[in-house]
């Protein structure tokens, strides 16, 4: 039976495949459970202040919960601050920590190194890692097609998207099988009818810790046609390294990924997509607690249009007052368009 290995974020899952591993997202497995919230709760029982983000809280009920998981691969440089206090916690709790860093500055070598250091820590080498990353190939092309087919036509929906996008952080452990599945897809989605949305909308942030965020959006007649941080994890911006992958490619896509890195990469790539895809306004998401809250005054200084930062705290449906606010703020925007 294949061993399993978390992660607490996107990491080069080539490595993880090539050593004969399965990645998962401890992230996916929290979010999709039936009841999320019940592993923030167990959390906070067992001593997790108030004041940590739901998060971190779920990924440390998870992990002590999947028996399957023995290993942590944790980035500790390049996501949430708090994650090196999860790492001790459960590294008392007998997990292994595998720790993987992603450089503040983009240093090409610096981000080899790292990757190096994982491949020598799982067991594996380039050459594998490689092959991993070629089989890749095909999933990463049809993620761009969907993310496309969510902006230029609205085959597919901001929450398909949503939901698609951020599978590709682990692949659901099988690469062949998620290959096979979006294929299915896509393909359904080729022949479904075109449809525009009065209101196109630009999620940025995070992925929303809210149950029902995109179909709200869509029940108030707009549509999500860009998923900032989830279409990251399909690797938009992978180095075309030629028909023959290449060590400095896989490291050059890691490096252009832009989630783990300054707030001025984002928002380079923010601005592009918004102009490309005519996006009406922008939501702007922060999790309650997290210190990606700050950035939110340059994210208003720098983008030139309409928009509303939420913030999102435990995993549930909308509240009253959040509805309001998006409802407000889509209807002032089917105003401005008039």
């Amino acid at each position: 039976m294949t061993e399993s290995i978390g992660i607490t974020t996107t990491v080069p899952s080539e490595v993880i495949f090539a050593a004969g591993l399965k990645p998962v997202d401890l992230n996916n497995r929290f979010i999709a459970a039936e009841r999320p919230a019940r592993f923030v709760e167990a959390a906070e029982r067992a001593g997790f202040p108030r004041n940590v983000c739901a998060w971190i809280k779920g990924l440390y009920t998870v992990a002590l919960e999947s028996p399957d998981i023995k290993r942590i691969i944790a980035v500790t440089e390049g996501d949430c601050s708090n994650t090196h206090a999860l790492m001790e916690v459960l590294r008392y709790h007998g997990k292994g920590i595998i720790p993987f860093a992603f450089p503040f500055d983009r240093d090409f070598d610096m981000l080899r190194m790292q990757i190096e250091k994982l491949i020598a820590r799982l067991g594996t080498n380039w050459d594998d890692t490689l092959r991993v990353h070629a089989s890749m190939r095909p999933a990463r092309a049809m993620l761009a097609e969907l993310d496309e087919m969510t902006w230029k036509t609205g085959r597919v929906s901001g929450l398909e998207n949503h939901l698609w996008l951020v599978s590709s952080s682990d692949f659901d452990g099988d690469v062949a099988l998620f290959t096979e599945k979006l294929a299915r897809f896509l393909d359904e989605k080729r022949r479904a009818p075109s449809r525009e949305h009065e209101v196109r909308l630009a999620y940025i942030g995070i992925p929303p810790i809210f149950t029902d965020f995109y179909q709200y959006v869509e029940s108030l007649g707009a549509g999500i046609v860009f998923n900032e941080i989830q279409r990251q994890f399909g690797m938009p911006n992978a180095a075309n390294d030629g028909e023959k992958p290449t060590v400095a490619g896989l490291v050059e896509q890691y490096r252009r990924y832009t989630y783990p890195y300054d707030i001025f990469v984002r928002l380079e790539d923010i601005q592009r997509e918004i102009a490309r895809r005519k996006v009406h306004g922008v939501i702007h998401y922060t999790q309650s607690f997290c210190f990606r809250q700050i950035q939110d005054f340059l994210v208003r200084r720098e983008i030139d249009l309409p928009i509303l930062t939420l913030e999102g705290d435990a995993p549930a449906p909308l509240d009253g007052r959040t509805k309001m606010r998006l409802e407000t703020f889509i209807e002032m925007l089917k105003e401005g368009k008039q």
